[in-house]
């Protein structure tokens, strides 16, 4: 590592050079697509990238450089339109190339992974398939698993099965929309980890085992939802599929190799991780998922970080068009304040247009006509403030919600001019709704952690005393929220733990426990999910919930 990029100065000059050369021939032959030799020079240029690149061992830049060469070398003389794509990746390519070589030459280290996107995005437009994220990670796939029990007659689980696999699909579904992905990779862990205590002892264990790992370190690193790695938590399911069906099945090893990767990624300190990592040996790597992010973002030019340096200059200007109306309403009226109220509403209507936020934009565009009829002979209508105050207070709603990264659907709505006190007092009740959603995860929280420990210390009833009150309180907020299925979800759960937990004098079952967890599981992923303010998202979670709750022998309606 360190010699590719000590011995990058020595050949700097000379390797820049060539690579100007090979960027201004292939624009060259951009413009004018019947002149082969000048497709023919960038070749030739791109031969000599390669060839310097692979002497001073620069692996990572050396493939992108390959990828380079061969995406141009199957570009024929007078290219239509339809290669338009692949030579927009060979110019991006270039770009990010040269951009890596300077960064290595800075800071003396190479990070071949932040060469992938790239990579990636030749082979898409040349039609090849992508490298996988683990393609510059090494780990040893054949590591004894340690001993982990008595076997489970897995015949016997065969409605838990299913089920665990529909937990599995509906986390899934939610990380692949990006729809609560935190709850649904939680939902997914837990679903492979149960798959994983009734096949510990089989071969097929092994994907379940290092799968809940992955998915352990993906939620504690707060990894990026990248397409690569719901393509990976997709195909697991696929994988499922067969496992379920086949007591011989052993998982393909380029799947377990991307799990790792993940698991050394993140350096998760949780349990499953800990033992993955121990177990395989894996180190921490010398970068971070964010790092790898902030550095392609520099690589590849503007990123999400723009955008919120844009809508923090945006709010700025809003606070002094606030400052502005406060003076006005009392009554410090001049014609300079006014021009400056006007201009600044003007610019920051065309601003907010730019950046998607139209409704925003044509509120205080709207607000224009009338600042412009105010003047400082006369006393300015004390509604008229109100209702400009109204329009500032829903661009202020929207401006903040581009600036947290919200989805557009969890924005305020869209309004027409006028409208904008009744938007903002939707926006407020949702608000409110979002704190009664909120606290009941909390109630779930804490009714698992309390089962755990009363699992922990063999039936000790102390741990559940609050448990059924809250999980009551979390039934009541369901209603408040017009989730009455939910809401009897909860009661019931809370009406086994009173019953069957704290009034019995024996402890369920461990089955009977892990079924319980199972339902408050589903149901903390139908709350994190953000699935009771949009519950057309995830239509079988409740499902789901209803099928542990029916195991546990309590009767729900359908």
């Amino acid at each position: 590592m360190v010699s590719g990029a000590t011995s990058l100065s020595l050949v700097r000059d000379e390797l820049f050079a060539t690579m100007e050369e090979a960027e201004l021939s292939l624009e060259q032959f951009i413009a004018e697509r019947n002149n082969g030799s000048l497709l023919q020079q960038a070749v030739e240029y791109l031969q000599q990238i390669r060839g310097t690149l692979n002497l001073i061992e620069l692996a990572g830049a050396e493939l992108l450089a390959q990828e380079v060469l061969e995406q141009a070398t199957d570009i024929p003389e007078g290219a239509g339109e339809e290669r338009d794509v692949q030579l927009s990746a060979l110019n991006n390519a270039l770009h990010v190339l040269r951009r890596y070589l300077e960064n290595v030459e800075m800071h003396r280290q190479e990070l071949p992974e932040l060469l992938l996107p790239a990579i990636n995005d030749l082979r898409a437009a040349g039609g090849q398939p992508p490298l996988p994220e683990s393609f510059f990670f090494s780990a040893r796939l054949d590591q004894t698993r340690p001993d982990t029990g008595t076997a489970v007659d897995v015949s016997a689980h065969a409605a838990d099965l299913r089920r665990l696999r529909q937990m599995y699909q509906v986390g899934l579904l939610g990380f692949i929309r990006e729809d609560g992905p935190q709850a649904g990779l939680k939902l997914m862990g837990r679903a492979l980890t149960r798959l994983d205590s009734l096949f510990a002892t089989q071969p097929r264990g092994r994907l379940c085992w290092i799968g809940a790992a992955a998915l352990e370190a993906q939620v504690d690193g707060q990894l990026l939802p990248r397409k690569a790695r719901k393509q990976l938590f997709a195909r697991i399911d696929r994988e499922l599929k067969q496992l379920l069906g086949n007591a011989s099945y052993e998982a393909p090893r380029n799947l377990l190799k991307e799990l790792l990767y993940l698991v050394a990624l993140a350096d998760s300190r949780g349990p499953l991780a800990t033992q993955v990592r121990e177990v395989f040996g894996l180190t921490a790597l010398p970068f971070t998922d964010q790092l790898l992010e902030e550095e392609s973002q520099l690589l590849a030019g503007p990123g999400r970080s723009v955008m919120r340096s844009l809508s923090s200059a945006i709010r700025e200007e809003l606070a002094s068009v606030k400052d502005l109306l406060d003076l006005i309403e009392r009554g410090t009226v001049d014609s300079e304040r006014l021009t400056t109220l006007h201009g600044l509403l003007g610019k920051l209507a065309k601003t907010l247009g730019m950046v998607g936020l139209s409704s925003a934009g044509a509120t205080l565009s709207s607000q224009l006509q009338v600042v412009a009829r105010w003047n400082d002979a006369e006393p300015i209508e004390v509604p008229a403030l109100h209702k400009m105050a109204d329009a500032v207070l829903y661009v202020e709603s929207m401006v903040a919600s581009l600036e947290s990264g919200e989805r557009r659907d969890a924005r305020p709505q869209d309004v027409q001019p006028g409208d904008e006190a009744t938007s903002f007092a939707q926006h407020q009740l949702n608000e409110a709704r979002i704190v009664v959603v909120d606290e009941s995860q909390a109630g779930l929280a804490l009714a698992k952690r309390a089962i755990t420990s009363y699992l922990e210390s063999n039936g000790d009833k102390l741990h559940l005393a609050n448990v059924p009150f809250s999980l009551q309180a979390v039934r009541g907020g369901l209603w408040f929220l017009n989730q009455e299925r939910a809401a009897l979800l909860v009661g019931a759960c809370a009406d086994y733990i009173q019953t069957q937990m704290l009034e019995a004098p024996q402890m369920p079952s461990e089955q009977m426990l892990e079924t319980l967890a199972d339902a408050l599981t589903s149901l903390e992923y139908y709350l994190e999910g953000g699935a009771v303010l949009r519950p057309e998202t995830v239509p079988s979670v409740l499902d789901l919930a209803a099928e542990s709750v029916r195991a546990l022998g309590l009767q729900v309606a359908a």
